[in-house]
């Protein structure tokens, strides 16, 4: 195609200087050869753009007008793949044909006859050209009209060659030539007509061709696209009939095949017009059936689906209706599709309605019609599939059914329409958990109108909350909400005559969803919360405007939990009105906004920078108060943990720069023609310019290594948002958030004044020491700005520097550092210019020429492979060969172009040979033996342990093998690593490798053989075979998996049978006998097995996968031999495991499930093997299965136990598994007869695996089928079963088992049976399991229908009189306690005078019996003390008698104060926190630590829960203190104890008048707030701030210097925790915080309801205002400051030297940040430094501090000078130095130190004759610079107070 670009007449026309002609070329050029679809459609649209505007056609010769057709022509050609570029080029064609018709017409003609007239055989891109003629270009569909018998001749010996050549049977070839067979019968229908129509005798072709859609059709091929497209094809020909009745009569004789039955048997004659052709279905898949029914309805036309043929009152359309309802009772495969025929034939029948009626007088779908139930049935069956997308598509289906419905009772006069209201009552009787509930009503909506749903379904304002708290259904659940008031708005305003005003509107919706959305809006439950923000709130606001003054008029934002309502509501506002209520600095609803910006909650301070951020407006700039909080607010939320926040974060600020960014263009654009800009726009552009030049600064100053993940990741994303809105560069890949292309007018405009400066090499510097990050996220991150937006290549001098790291990182022996070396030679490949091959040989040892990076990068891992070969270790440490191997792939492989052009035979044969020499050589380290073809079974660990240890012994010279290691030595963990993370990177980049070739189809057909493959195949087997580790077996498999999909599709047959060549080999190899054993999981078999059978297209037939499976099958259903070895692994294990593997593969997630049944069948049948590992096999086999079959699960607060899916769908589903299940079932339930008769003990194994299942489905209301009822009476017999276990999972299949409306019944059947006394006679294993059985199906009905228990009072009653079973009379205590179970359950329901005898009953039998425990007890009185705390009175009763209790009653019953305070404090009597102070003391010295734990929880929760009133003496109080307290001292209990023990100290220490214990307390908080304390104690530090350090820091408290000194040491510890590694201890401290700045009188309670918790960085800030606020003169506040700076030791940090180890030491804190903390102190030193005139004694404190530090400070200073003066010129050195967290730390504790102490030189004279504070000033100013020019940023802080210095010293400064 070259030639097209290089002719003689373009160069003509480029010669005569004909710039636009040049500029149209360039684009149609830079179309071609662009390989991303976005920049070709942009680069033609442009082109498009020139030709019609700029381009005079009529100036241009002949040739050169040829030569322009002949490009694009050219250009259409190679864009055959992309429809819509060759739509775009017709286009331009045509407009150059309006000119000049005859030059187009006659080169598209030269190129159709050069395809008809060639002798050869059409090939793949032929049969493209085609089609693309035929779709694409009028003129093209001319002439090929013209040429019809030529084309379809041509078509026809593409068939017979692909049938003569078996090879290219399944390739593309196939596919595309059904394609232009389905575009000529479409667009060419009068050619083709008269050949199958006509008169005259059957067109050979067309007879040949019609063949060969046929055999395609029956399995001649097995591309399932393929088969279906040739049934449009087939159905497409029957469009072309002349008349109605020829074209019934022709897709009558192709329906006769698709009807159900055994067409398999015979041949079968097909009569289509004049051409007739021979069938014979060549496979028994059904899919035959399916293709031609789903081309019948998709092509045919609508008047032969509909024409009554035969005047018998029928058409086609319904006699397919048998066929259509077959398919979707056909097998789960290809279920999709059939169901998609379904609805498709729906979609028919409601277009041929009108002529169906008239052919009838009968309802179509009347009230005793079949077809009508037959519909409804189908979709009801389908409506809970596990299949994804058909439940959806359910609800379609019912749409158009109804639609169907409605339009035949209109015809027919039936007003009564009963089916309408039988759906709505059936919907509505789903269960809550359903997700096709919703989808139902939705379509059921308009035809009842709301108030009518609303009052038939009443229970879906409290359902809606449940969806809500769930993601499967929150979805669903709100677009029926959606819908819903949507109807209600539509209903109101046709009610009235006038148009209600919005006020009225939102008071009826008010009416019914305001209590349900406030109630969503201020839950605690977090899911509820964000999905009714994101689903209801929107849509709330959007049809009811005026909805948000009802929802604020009932908030209260400064109570807990309606501040983040508050917010969303006003973020939602402004997002969908645009108003800005809070607009007032003034205004209660802005100081509500600032109080949400500095918000704990993250969802809060979001929903506020929404508030902020979003409008309406594109082009609405942003207010002072805006701008002013964005500058106040995004520093404080830069460290943020949760990655939600995180990206919401960078969303929220990317709309205010947009905001900004469109203002300012427009202003600069409005005023472009003008003289100049006027003041008030110039104003405007300088604050938007200056606020996005500040946000990209701000993310620059912490792009350093002492910045942690969450912040740089953070500011990475700021960076992002800005480069992506405020630069020039257009991304292909995105289809929004493209700058505007005019923006380079706002960025010239932006320089010009000195902004917006973000590409400079000291900021490149920055972004690449982030590439050396030990995340991968910020490395990849970082990459991705770097080539995205900064200049095409580095600087010269940069060049080197990175490589030179690259180089150092991959000869590392960790594996993140080797990965950051790859990832460092990809961007040095995209972003230098060629590389020096002098300087790229003089990296390398050897005579070798290297002209490439990645030659170099293929020469160094061979100089790796060549060390490994010599000494593995040193290999292994100082060259391991993964990070080569991992280089070279990402060079490689994922830079666009290089493969293309680097890759030739020679370089491809050098990889594979290495590539093969690397893996034998690691898997022989492993073996201990290089001789590992024979070798068919993986080294144990304890061989390969032996066998490093024997390669590091002769490596060191060392042979003594004697001594034995606990811990494995550095060296072998180097060698093992360096195999396995080798092997892993081989077989990903094998397999990518493979996979890119094959797009480039040149390299892959001229560089690989099938010798190569088989080779390739065979390093793929022995690293999954041979290689145990799991994530090395797990990696390569990626790479696998990637090879065979490529060879899969090869048009090589050779290659194309390796994968199954290969799978055969291991399932023969898995029936091999073997003399070790493996795993427990057959090793890397399964894996192989699973990469091959996903790797198939999923269009295509699964004929791996069946054969794996029933191979597999038939192995693990061989009998075991009568001796095996335990030891061995069995072939039999080996299966199911693998077995295991395919149905937990997710490639396999659909084409799976039609195996499910036998396998599960298998499974449950092998759980009686004699053999532990074939059982064990099974039992893993059969969870996998569940999981499977049942689908997902329900998630979220309202989840269960059970799967989504009701008995009746599934069984459905799995029909043949129903009996096999309820043979298991009666089998167990008749051994258990029998075994009870004599009286021993059966156990069947696979019986609780069977109840299991059964529970897990959802209970629903299925009617009662006699299958699933079938199941009834042997879960009732299982009632009796001996085992606990069988009998809990009885009843809760029971439950999902039973219809819903058999409920009461059973309830009152098993409440009548239960004995009345002992006299009756009765199974203790009975009545339990009845009681169980009971308890189940009652806690069901209570959480789904209520009434329905209200309304059958005879159950309670009858329970009533049961009460003997509570009583001593009952001698089993699980029963007594599960009688007291199911009467909590229906407790309101009780009398009184039963529930008055029950709990004094109760109450006497806990007096009596608390002395006389047995088996069981425990369980029983802890219900029964539970129970009676549940009534006020008894509760009372009961804490009056504590002390006389026995421990395990006294344990139960705190344990419940325990758990019981937090949610219902309002409720505990202050005789509770009486009685637990009373009994302190005594607890205290009590030797259980159990008791002493528990008493504790429970003593601080009930405490903190109440009014907290001490009742205790001070002497009391200080003596219990003192136990407390001296037991921390001595760390006596372990953690929790001593966690409760300093909590309940805290506690009492804030009540009592003496604080002489203060001092110790908090001696004992520093010692435990340290980051290697155990976080139960450090979170007990925060609580203990909370209950004893907020009182002491009380203002009336301040006055005596005692307890100031413990209050600064509070605050300070309150510092520690602020930082600490716990986010919530973190929170804990934020707490104290709050509580101190905010006080509240009135008790804890009160403060919990009124006090606001600030976000933790805001609390610093606090903290630090605090202490200069309050003890700004105490001689501690110095030391406490100071103490939260980092080190700034230079001298010490040159000596440290680093240590190379395989796995990198974490911090013992990893959130602390000391360039943060440094930023937050540097102003309040400054501040404090600013008081030295005010204070004696802290000028005396100052001057301390100044002599005693500097003389260190200016050594410091003096070696970081030289450090940096040492860097004129860019070194390595230099780019390690900046990867060094140390090194910042210690610069920022330098700065903020220097800073401070400049600040006293200036202030005090005495200090200034020290030091000359300019001479300072200076230094510091030159240090910042020369860091600044080096790619080092520090906080605008530092240079602010360096810049103010110099200004108070009247130094001008440029």
């Amino acid at each position: 195609m070259d030639a097209h670009f290089d002719n003689p007449e373009l160069r003509d026309i480029s010669s005569s200087h004909i710039d636009i002609l040049e500029l149209l070329f360039g684009k149609l050029t830079e179309c071609r050869r662009s390989s991303l679809k976005r920049c070709k459609e942009r680069s033609l649209q442009e082109a498009f753009k020139i030709l019609k505007e700029r381009v005079r056609l009529e100036s241009l010769e002949r040739l050169q007008l040829l030569s322009l057709v002949k490009l694009l022509v050219a250009v259409q050609m190679e864009a055959v793949n992309i429809p819509v570029l060759c739509r775009k080029l017709d286009q331009m064609v045509q407009f150059i044909g309006e000119m000049n018709s005859d030059i187009v017409y006659e080169e598209i003609q030269l190129h159709i006859n050069t395809l008809m007239h060639s002798d050869q055989i059409m090939s793949i891109g032929d049969l493209q050209l085609v089609s693309m003629f035929l779709e694409s270009s009028t003129l093209g569909q001319g002439i090929l009209r013209r040429e019809s018998h030529s084309v379809l001749a041509k078509v026809a010996e593409v068939f017979v060659s692909s049938q003569e050549e078996d090879v290219l049977r399944n390739e593309t070839l196939c596919y595309q030539a059904v394609k232009v067979c389905l575009q000529i019968f479409q667009i060419l229908p009068k050619e083709v007509s008269s050949m199958v129509f006509g008169t005259e005798q059957s067109n050979p072709v067309l007879t040949s061709i019609l063949g060969f859609l046929m055999d395609i059709i029956l399995g001649w091929s097995i591309n399932k696209d393929t088969r279906l497209l040739a049934g449009t094809a087939v159905a497409m020909l029957i469009n072309t009939a002349p008349e109605e009745k020829v074209g019934r009569m022709a897709a009558w004789s192709l329906l006769q095949f698709t009807r159900p039955g055994d067409p398999y048997l015979k041949p079968w004659k097909l009569t289509l017009g004049e051409l007739q052709v021979q069938c014979h279905c060549r496979t028994k898949d059904r899919l035959e059936r399916l293709a031609l029914s789903r081309g019948l309805l998709t092509a045919c036309r609508k008047d032969i689906l509909a024409y009554d043929l035969d005047h018998n009152r029928t058409c086609l359309l319904l006699d397919m209706f048998p066929v259509v309802s077959a398919l979707c009772e056909e097998s789960l495969e290809d279920h999709y599709y059939a169901f998609q025929v379904f609805t498709l034939w729906l979609k028919c029948l409601k277009e041929c309605q009108p002529s169906i009626l008239e052919m009838s007088s009968v309802p179509l779908l009347g009230q005793d019609s079949s077809l009508q139930h037959q519909v409804i049935e189908i979709i009801w069956k389908n409506a809970e599939s596990p299949i994804e997308g058909i439940t959806d598509s359910a609800r379609n289906a019912l749409c158009l059914f109804l639609e169907i419905y409605e339009l035949d009772c209109q015809h027919h006069g039936d007003v009564e329409r009963v089916l309408y209201l039988e759906m709505l009552h059936r919907t509505i009787e789903l269960p809550w958990e359903t997700k096709a509930k919703y989808l139902f009503l939705c379509v059921l909506l308009p035809y009842f109108g709301s108030e009518v749903v609303l009052k038939s379904y009443n229970e879906f304002p409290a359902h809606l909350l449940k969806c809500l708290s769930t993601n499967q259904l929150s979805s669903c659940a709100s677009e029926f909400y959606k819908l819903l008031i949507q109807e209600l708005r539509k209903e109101l305003c046709k009610k009235q005559t006038s148009p209600p005003s919005e006020f009225e509107l939102a008071s009826t919706w008010s009416k019914y969803w305001q209590a349900t959305l406030l109630e969503a809006l201020t839950s605690d439950v977090k899911l509820l919360q964000t999905n009714a923000v994101s689903h209801l709130l929107p849509w709330t606001l959007r049809t009811f405007p005026s909805a948000p003054m009802m929802l604020l008029d009932f908030l209260d934002p400064t109570s807990q939990g309606h501040l983040k309502a508050w917010t969303c509501i006003m973020s939602t506002h402004r997002a969908t009105c645009g108003e800005s209520s809070w607009i007032s600095e003034e205004s209660h609803a802005f100081r509500t906004l600032q109080n949400a910006l500095t918000c704990h909650d993250d969802d809060v301070r979001l929903a506020a920078f929404n508030v902020l951020c979003c409008s309406s407006k594109s082009k609405e700039m942003p207010n002072a108060l805006e701008f002013s909080a964005m500058r106040k607010y995004i520093p404080l939320n830069l460290n943020s943990e949760a990655p939600p926040f995180r990206q919401q974060f960078y969303s929220a600020v990317k709309k205010f720069l947009c905001r900004v960014r469109d203002t300012c263009l427009a202003k600069v654009l409005k005023t472009k023609s003008k003289m100049g800009f006027s003041l008030e726009d110039e104003n405007t552009l300088c604050k938007g310019v200056e606020f996005v030049d500040w946000v990209a600064e701000l993310a620059f100053h912490y792009l350093n290594p002492g910045s942690k993940y969450q912040r740089k990741k953070t500011v990475l994303l700021l960076l992002s948002a800005v480069l992506e809105t405020c630069s020039d560069t257009w991304s292909p890949e995105k289809k929004k958030g493209q700058p505007p292309a005019n923006i380079s007018s706002l960025i010239t405009w932006a320089r010009s004044k000195g902004r917006w400066d973000f590409f400079s090499k000291s900021k490149q510097l920055a972004l690449i020491s982030c590439l050396e990050d030990m995340t991968n996220e910020i490395c990849e991150l970082s990459a991705e700005l770097l080539v995205l937006y900064f200049p095409k290549h580095f600087p010269d001098d940069v060049v080197p520097l990175i490589f030179s790291r690259a180089e150092h990182f991959l000869h590392s022996p960790r594996t993140q550092e080797s990965q950051i070396g790859a990832l460092m030679m990809k961007v040095l490949l995209q972003k230098s210019v060629d590389l020096s091959q002098e300087w790229l040989n003089s990296r390398v040892n050897g005579d070798v020429n290297i002209t490439s990076l990645c030659q170099y990068l293929l020469q160094l891992m061979q100089q790796h492979y060549f060390t490994a070969k010599t000494d593995m270790l040193m290999a292994s440490q100082t060259a391991p060969i993964h990070g080569a191997v991992n280089a070279l792939q990402r060079c490689l492989l994922e830079v666009p172009g290089v493969l293309y052009n680097e890759m030739d035979e020679s370089m491809f044969a050098k990889t594979l040979s290495l590539m093969e020499n690397m893996t034998v050589l690691l898997l022989g380290v492993l073996y201990g033996d290089q001789d590992t073809e024979s070798k068919e079974v993986p080294p144990s660990f304890c061989e390969m342990g032996n066998a490093i240890s024997s390669v590091i012994g002769h490596q060191l010279g060392s042979d003594d093998h004697e001594e034995e290691h606990v811990l494995l030595p550095e060296e072998h963990s180097l060698v093992l690593t360096c195999c396995w993370v080798s092997l892993k990177e081989i077989g990903i980049f094998m397999g990518s490798l493979i996979e890119m070739m094959a797009d480039e189809s040149n390299k892959m057909d001229h560089l690989v053989t099938a010798g190569d493959m088989k080779r390739m195949s065979k390093l793929f087997k022995d690293i999954i075979l041979k290689c145990r580790h799991w994530g090395a077996v797990e990696g390569c498999c990626r790479g696998f998996t990637k090879f065979c999909s490529t060879l899969l599709v090869s048009a090589d047959r050779e290659i194309r049978d390796i994968p199954a060549q290969l799978l055969k080999e291991g399932l023969q190899l898995l029936q091999s006998p073997r003399g070790t054993s493996v795993t427990r999981r057959a090793a890397g078999l399964p894996m192989l097995f699973l990469c091959v059978v996903s790797a198939a297209e999923t269009n295509q037939s699964r004929s791996l996968l069946s054969l794996s499976i029933n191979t597999l099958l038939e192995v693990a259903n061989r009998p075991l031999p009568d001796n095996w070895d335990q030891t061995v692994d069995l072939p039999q294990v080996c299966a199911v495991h693998s077995l295991n593997a395919l149905v937990r593969g997710s490639g396999l997630a659909v084409a799976i499930l039609k195996y499910c049944t036998v396998m599960a069948t298998l499974a449950l049948t092998l759980l009686n093997s004699r053999c532990w590992a074939v059982r064990n096999a099974a039992l893993q086999l059969y969870s996998s299965l569940c999981t499977r079959m049942l689908g997902q699960s329900p998630g979220g607060d309202h989840a269960t136990a059970q799967c989504g899916m009701s008995a009746l769908t599934f069984f459905t589903h799995y029909p043949s598994l129903l009996p096999f299940l309820l043979g298991e079932l009666r089998n167990a339930a008749i051994d258990l007869h029998h075994s009870s008769q004599h009286r021993r003990l059966c156990v069947h194994p696979s019986l609780y695996p069977v109840l299991t299942l059964l529970a897990k489905l959802q209970p629903g209301i299925q009617p009662e089928t006699r299958e699933l009822s079938e199941a009834v009476t042997p879960l009732l017999q299982l009632a009796s079963s001996p085992v606990y276990s069988v009998r809990m999972m009885a009843s809760k299949a029971m439950v999902a088992m039973m219809p819903s409306s058999k409920y009461p019944a059973f309830l009152c059947k098993m409440v009548e049976e239960l004995p009345r006394s002992t006299e009756e006679p009765y199974s203790h294993n009975y009545l339990h399991g009845q009681l169980l059985q009971i308890r189940a199906m009652l806690t069901q009905v209570m959480q789904t229908d209520k009434a329905a228990l209200n309304s059958h009072s005879l159950i309670v009653e009858v329970l009533e009189s049961k009460m003997w079973l509570v009583t001593t009379t009952q001698q089993c205590l699980m029963i007594r306690g599960l009688y007291l179970d199911v009467i909590s359950l229906v407790r309101n329901s009780c009398s009184k005078d039963f529930l008055h005898q029950l709990c004094a009953l109760l109450l006497s039998e806990l007096h009596t019996s608390s002395h006389h425990l047995q088996v069981g007890s425990d369980s029983f009185y802890g219900v029964a003390l539970h129970f009676l705390c549940k009534d006020r009175s008894w509760m009372c009763l009961v804490w009056q008698n504590f002390s006389s209790w026995n421990a395990v009653f006294k344990l139960s019953l705190l344990r419940w104060a325990s758990e019981t305070c937090g949610s219902s404090m309002t409720n505990m009597p202050h005789l509770l926190e009486k009685i637990l102070q009373v009994n302190l003391k005594e607890v205290l010295l009590n030797e259980d630590t159990e008791i002493r734990v528990v008493y504790l929880k429970a003593f601080v929760s009930v405490m903190t829960g109440g009014v907290c009133s001490l009742v205790l003496e001070e002497a009391a109080i200080q003596e219990c203190s003192e136990i407390l307290v001296r037991s921390l001292e001595v760390s006596d209990g372990g953690s929790e104890y001593l966690s409760q023990a300093l909590c309940a100290a805290s506690l009492l220490l804030s009540k009592s008048l003496d604080h002489t214990l203060f001092p110790r307390l908090c001696n004992i908080l520093q010692r435990h707030m340290v980051p290697n304390a155990s976080e139960a104690l450090r979170m007990a530090c925060a609580e203990s701030l909370c209950l004893a350090g907020v009182p002491l820091m009380c203002k009336d408290q301040k006055s005596n210097p005692h307890k100031l000194g413990l209050s600064i040491r509070v605050v300070n510890i309150g510092l520690c925790l602020l930082q600490d590694q716990s986010e919530q201890v973190r929170v804990k401290a934020a707490v104290f915080v709050s509580k101190v700045q905010n006080p509240t009188p009135g008790g804890i309670e009160q403060q919990q309801k009124s006090s606001f918790l600030a976000h933790v960085n805001q609390s610093i800030l606090m903290l630090l205002d605090l202490l200069l606020e309050d003890f700004w003169d105490h001689c501690d506040l110095l030391r406490v400051l100071l103490y939260h700076l980092p080190e700034s030791d230079f001298s010490r940090l040159l000596k440290d030297t680093k240590e190379t180890n395989l796995y990198e030491r974490d911090d013992a804190n990893m959130h602390a940040e000391p360039l943060a903390i440094s930023e937050c102190v540097l102003p309040y030193l400054l501040q404090l430094a600013k008081k030295y005139p005010e204070s004696s004694g802290l000028a005396q404190i100052l001057d301390n501090w100044v002599h005693d530090n500097l003389a260190q400070m200016l050594e410091n200073l003096t070696i970081c000078k030289k450090i940096i003066s040492g860097q004129q010129s860019l070194e390595c050195s230099w780019l390690s130095v900046l990867s060094e967290p140390l090194f910042h730390s210690h610069l920022c504790g330098l700065f903020t130190r220097a800073i401070f102490l400049n600040q006293l030189l200036m202030l005090s004279a005495e200090l200034h004759l020290l030091y000359n504070s300019t001479i300072l000033s200076r230094d510091l100013l030159d240090v910042y610079r020369q860091l600044c020019m080096n790619g080092v940023f520090l906080p605008q802080v530092f240079p602010d107070a360096i810049m103010s210095f110099l200004e108070k010293s009247n130094i001008q400064v440029l």
